[in-house]
């Protein structure tokens, strides 16, 4: 089967990496003659708006997903005339938009952080009013890896953001600051049929909104809450009708009760670990939904810690001589605060993923 990717970047390379063992061949669309896919498929370079590429990439293909969220919804309904598009680009409508994302989770009864829409300085300050301090403004679209937030600790703090929200911006959202215990993902994939299947729950470590350590399975996640996640992710994949791997972010509050943060319709960096750490990664699942194929084993081989490598390189025999090291790079030139590939470690112990995980957590470096 020929499988169309919208967008060429690094999950777009792992997900050919995964479906060409199977038989597939790829075609990625991209703007970028550079994309990191290049190398494991073939790279159509034309901009998202341009129809007639559009048009030639979804005639040239037997199925169409995307590796990021923000393709622009137009070019996705666009190709789904022409060809099947999963996940469905009703997932993009819902997570490309913070306002209609969290709308949705309300809907559907998800515990959330309360929020308050923003469309003028004067909202901004009536919604500070309402939620009170601290706070988090978002921009509605575009953010990701912490861009387009701004943290609101005091009075000082509104009056300087007020001045980014004017009539003629795209729109912001207040979200009430929580007051949680982690930051925990789910991956989960539903196939045709309607089967799901998810991946443990991940422990997830930021550090200036770029994702920066995950451990997996998450330490002392309890069972019911593992349920929970997997309950959130299920309704969620049903309400789309969805096809392919989504990540549900997750704040876990101190009771092990849960509150949706957003979702990704996509294969995720906090999924990365199942590369090596899982029977059948979360890249394959994806690949084996899209085109029509059984669902593989979710179960984790063992204990892991994901590390991203982040702005620069390291020194890669350095990192290789720790035999529990994995390393994927994504043929990415450095610059500051780009995920330039990841390592998967793997532990022997919890006390032995534990000690690694802090570490890693304390080194800029590696």
């Amino acid at each position: 089967m020929k499988i169309g990717v919208l967008g060429g970047g690094q999950l777009g390379r792992m997900l050919g990496l995964a479906g060409i063992p199977l038989g597939h061949e790829f075609v990625f669309y991209d703007p970028f003659s550079d994309s990191p896919a290049r190398e494991v498929g073939q790279l159509l370079v034309a901009e998202y708006d341009n129809n007639d590429k559009l048009e030639q990439f979804a005639k040239s293909v037997d199925v169409v997903t995307y590796e990021f969220e923000n393709v622009p919804l137009r070019s996705a309904a666009l190709i789904s005339k022409i060809a099947k598009v999963y996940p469905p680009p009703e997932a993009l409508r819902v997570s490309q938009d913070r306002l209609f994302e969290k709308q949705f989770f309300a809907q559907l009864g998800i515990a959330i952080s309360p929020f308050r829409q923003v469309e003028s300085q004067e909202e901004l300050f009536e919604a500070v009013n309402q939620l009170g301090l601290p706070a988090v403004l978002k921009t509605r679209r575009l953010g990701y890896d912490g861009k387009g937030q701004h943290v609101l600790r005091n009075p000082e703090d509104v009056v300087s953001a007020s001045r980014f929200v004017l009539p003629d911006s795209a729109g912001w959202i207040l979200e009430g600051f929580v007051k949680f215990k982690r930051e925990l993902s789910i991956i989960s994939c539903r196939f045709p049929g309607e089967k799901i299947s998810h991946y443990p729950l991940t422990w997830n470590h930021h550090r200036d909104g770029i994702l920066n350590v995950s451990v997996a399975p998450a330490v002392e996640a309890l069972p019911e809450t593992s349920e929970l996640a997997r309950q959130i992710a299920e309704t969620v994949l049903k309400k789309l009708d969805y096809i392919g791997t989504l990540a549900i972010e997750l704040f876990e509050q101190e009771d092990g009760s849960l509150l949706v943060n957003e979702m990704a319709p996509r294969v995720h960096n906090s999924g990365h670990w199942t590369i090596n750490g899982a029977f059948v990664s979360q890249f394959e699942n994806h690949i084996r939904a899209v085109s029509g194929l059984p669902p593989g084993s979710t179960h984790n081989t063992g204990l892991w810690v994901m590390k991203n490598i982040i702005g620069e390189y390291p020194d890669l025999s350095k990192v290789l001589s720790d035999e529990r090291a994995q390393v994927h790079l994504y043929g990415k030139s450095p610059r500051a605060g780009r995920k330039l590939g990841h390592i998967n470690y793997h532990c022997a112990s919890r006390d032995e993923q534990l000690k690694l995980a802090k570490a890693l957590l304390k080194s800029s470096h590696l």
